[in-house]
């Protein structure tokens, strides 16, 4: 199953700068609990911004570059390659951004863990694109300290 994560402030932003506009320790143990032993997939200034391979993960960056800079990922050219790779995973996989991968998987993702974060970020640069939530239904809210919450949507079956 391909499975959207992301971190939304009230006002959608999702990035600043080239990393994340805000710092909670929730979400950074939720996200890591979350992903752990799983395969996790960036693009390649998320890549970048991380800049080191996520431990414990198979780290897929989807880039049409002939490399990348250092060891620890499978560099993959097309979204087809990363739905095909998935087929042939026993576990979920994690689409963990930024906004042009989220915007390439929109299709494809099965589920969105969606953490809120109870901020206005008059300055970001980077935004969610919340229409993706049409055709999802949410199933299951939680707290995960500091004040955020965690909401699960759900795809909503076809007719």
């Amino acid at each position: 199953m391909l499975v959207g994560i992301v971190a939304v402030s009230d006002n959608f932003a999702i990035g600043r700068g080239g990393t994340l506009p805000w710092h909670y320790s929730s979400d950074l143990k939720f996200f890591k609990a979350t992903t752990t032993g799983k395969t996790v997939v960036m693009g390649y200034k998320t890549w970048q911004s991380i800049g080191r391979p996520l431990p414990n993960r198979l780290n897929l960056v989807l880039s049409r570059r002939n490399q990348t800079d250092e060891s620890g990922v499978i560099l993959l050219k097309h979204k087809a390659d990363v739905v095909n790779v998935a087929k042939y995973l026993k576990d979920d996989v994690f689409i963990i951004g930024g906004a042009q991968i989220y915007d390439e998987f929109a299709d494809h993702i099965d589920r969105w863990i969606i953490t809120r974060i109870p901020e206005i970020v008059e300055d970001a640069d980077v935004f969610f694109n919340n229409d993706f939530l049409t055709s999802f239904s949410l199933s299951n809210t939680s707290e995960i300290g500091d004040g955020l919450r965690v909401d699960i949507y759900e795809r909503k079956p076809s007719k």
